[in-house]
């Protein structure tokens, strides 16, 4: 199991390091290491969970090291932390296989000698307390911010919107891990005959609780080896993303335009609800994006979609009132899918003030193309106000053209022109939904 911890390892380094992203950057590793199913999981256990656990982890180790956490080289620190994550949160992994393994990665990956001692009298003295107190902090928000590893301007942000009761079981919430929800290619088989089809896989799935043509799915491994998968029977998306599509309400022969469209997911969607019959325009500003998208488009078999090369920021005369819908899954801070890339709550705040500036901008252009009478949809992935409630509540008071239209969800019903998603309270991704229609 040590390729497993030196891939955990080497990623959380990364991560401090050179701001790399964790899921990217432990799939190159987990391929250059050539893991099996079963240490793969391992790794991914042990780097998302040191990311989840981060700030509680270094808690506890400023109290027994006597080095200051940040004046250690990245990977002694993550050899540490990771080691910890598995003395504290994994009860199937033994006390002395956790400090032995955290030991020799220490030996071959620190520059100094005398690293692995060091490594070895830390975690030997965390363990002479266990049982170990719960963190502390200068208040309460701090406490929680350490408790659930959330920087403090998150905690405040959210106690803000939710009080510290909805705030703590939120964050609480983005440490648990998401169900891995796939949405049906209804354009070729059946929720129930893929069940079926992904169970000869042996895939454990079930149906989604109150999703139509969805299902939950467990011991996938690698998605992208399932038969299922390469035949295109369904594609990964999270229900709240995919119910940003279902608020449009398109019908057959439509024309769409999904102006940030890559991966492709809400074009993926919208395709189905057309069942393949009209147009979906999908665009990004990256050509190896595009190279995706028709790579889904081939996958899925979905003819309608038509992959574009644009900048949704800038201006396309030929699409002047001529979409039916438009979709804007605008760029955003991302904190609602926290569950899923844990370290984007440790990221610089500061750039994201500047977000809403682009999302208004982005939403305002593309609301041009919307026919009279036509639907925009603005959605993001945050949990932020100045990014969701109040980027569409600026758009309508400088467009009177546009007013928000109430929509129905299955299983949730009437919304009344907007619906935000909550991790705790919805078990989806954080999502926000404004359905606006232009006045014919």
């Amino acid at each position: 199991m040590a390729s497993a911890r030196q891939a955990a390892v080497l990623t959380l380094a990364a991560c401090r390091r050179q701001g790399a992203w964790s899921d990217g950057y432990l799939k190159r590793e987990l391929r250059a290491e050539g893991l099996n199913r079963r240490e793969a999981a391992l790794a991914s256990r042990l780097c998302f969970g040191v990311l989840q656990n981060q700030m509680r982890i270094d808690w506890h180790l400023s109290r027994v090291c006597r080095l200051p956490l940040d004046k250690l080289e990245p990977k002694v620190l993550a050899i540490l932390q990771t080691a910890v994550y598995q003395l504290l949160f994994l009860d199937k992994i033994p006390d002395s296989a956790a400090v032995n393994e955290a030991v020799k990665l220490a030996r071959a990956h620190s520059r100094n000698p005398r690293t692995a001692g060091m490594v070895n009298g830390v975690l030997r003295a965390l363990l002479r307390q266990i049982p170990l107190p719960e963190p502390e902090g200068r208040d309460g928000l701090d406490t929680l911010a350490i408790r659930t590893s959330h920087p403090r301007w998150l905690v405040e942000a959210f106690s803000a919107r939710l009080g510290q009761e909805g705030a703590e079981a939120l964050l609480e919430a983005d440490n648990r891990g998401a169900p891995m929800a796939v949405q049906v290619n209804t354009c070729r088989v059946t929720a129930q005959a893929l069940r079926t089809r992904l169970e000869g896989e042996g895939i454990a799935a079930r149906p989604h609780p109150w999703m139509p043509d969805c299902l939950i799915l467990e011991g996938t491994g690698n998605l992208e080896e399932l038969d299922a998968f390469r035949q295109g029977l369904f594609y990964v998306q999270d229900c709240a993303a995919r119910l940003a599509v279902t608020a449009a309400a398109l019908t057959p022969g439509e024309r769409v335009l999904d102006c940030c469209a890559a991966p492709g997911g809400k074009s993926f969607a919208a395709a189905l609800d057309l069942t393949d019959r009209g147009e979906v325009v999908c665009c990004d500003i990256h050509p190896h994006k595009i190279g995706l998208m028709e790579a889904g488009k081939a996958r899925l078999g979905l003819n309608c979609l038509r992959p574009t090369l644009h900048s949704a920021v800038e201006p396309r005369a030929e699409w002047l009132n001529a979409f039916d819908a438009v979709i804007a899954d605008v760029p955003c801070s991302g904190l609602g899918i926290i569950r899923k890339k844990p370290d984007i709550r440790y990221k610089d705040p500061a750039p994201l003030a500047g977000l809403p500036a682009i999302q208004s901008r982005i939403l305002a252009q593309n609301a041009q193309y919307v026919r009279p009478g036509g639907r925009l949809i603005y959605s993001t992935c945050t949990l932020l106000e100045r990014e969701n409630e109040a980027v569409v509540k600026a758009f309508v008071e400088k467009h009177p053209d546009f007013c928000l239209e109430e929509f129905t969800l299955p299983h949730w019903g009437r919304q009344e022109g907007t619906m935000t998603f909550w991790p705790h309270i919805h078990d989806t991704d954080g999502f926000f939904i404004a359905k606006l229609r232009r006045k014919g």
